[in-house]
């Protein structure tokens, strides 16, 4: 049984990395398909093939995958994203926000303009989304789904990469927030907090082998996981199987968040 069967499902930031994963993995569970990127057309289409790939291999060649541009930052763009998707789809049932940029910098020598970037795509952008999600939720009675991909960054610092972790510590309570407001209405709100993923994003270390190695040695699972380990989460998240969960962020990260570096006993006197 597929478990997001003839679902609407509109994710941001879907032509690579997490995003791409969970667009493919909402289409093995039968959903529709809104596939957003903001530059990069080419890729998004790669990733609207892989889709399609994937409504074959489980037997739904009728299911729509869409490819809608638009910077998340944007009020005016994100509205006609949705203009868009629900023009294609005539509903939506799920938000993904996982769009996300990061850049790093000694907290010091931060340029605003860059900070101020990182906080439009990272916090602004989730909550123009849900605001524009939970507006067309409400406007059919209520019911429907935003997950927010966030990090394990919301409570682990990040040196060099403080508007980074102040925007996750932002979308917690964001996702928090939301949730508690709109659980009386059917809608539920939660996040997942990815630790280490083979992205392109983190390619700096991932091509590395000595920065790749110092990375997964403070993991207690001693590895980074793949896009698709965290894109099935969203899946459940997505699904009726969390019909009872709201408010919470569910950590995908191999142990991270669990202070890696007490796997040693080093403060007991033992």
């Amino acid at each position: 049984m597929l478990k997001l069967d003839g679902r609407n499902i509109l994710i941001t930031g879907a032509s690579s990395g997490i995003g791409q994963a969970i667009a493919v993995r909402f289409a093995q569970e039968g959903a529709n398909v809104a596939i957003n990127y903001r530059s990069g057309a080419e890729q998004a289409e790669v990733t609207r093939r892989m889709v399609r790939d994937a409504y074959m291999a489980v037997d739904r060649p009728d299911r729509n995958a869409i490819i809608v541009q638009g910077d998340v930052s944007s009020e005016a763009q994100v509205q006609e994203m949705f203009r868009q998707t629900l023009a294609a789809f005539g509903r939506l049932d799920v938000l993904v926000n996982n769009a996300g940029i990061q850049k790093p910098q000694a907290s010091h020598e931060i340029d605003m303009a860059d900070f101020d970037r990182v906080l439009s795509v990272d916090l602004r952008g989730p909550f123009l989304c849900a605001r524009e999600a939970i507006r067309h939720f409400l406007s059919r009675g209520g019911s429907g789904v935003v997950i927010n991909n966030s990090s394990v960054h919301e409570t682990i610092p990040k040196p060099k990469y403080a508007s980074y972790s102040i925007s996750k510590g932002g979308l917690e309570n964001m996702t928090r927030t939301l949730a508690l407001e709109y659980a009386g209405r059917g809608i539920r709100v939660n996040a997942v907090g990815p630790g280490a993923v083979v992205t392109p994003i983190n390619r700096a270390w991932i091509d590395n082998p000595k920065a790749r190695g110092e990375v997964e040695s403070h993991i207690p699972m001693g590895r980074a996981a793949c896009p698709e380990e965290i894109a099935s989460v969203f899946a459940f998240l997505a699904s009726d199987d969390a019909s009872y969960i709201t408010g919470q962020t569910i950590y995908a990260c191999g142990g991270l968040t669990l202070y890696p570096e007490f796997r040693v006993a080093w403060s007991s006197g033992e």
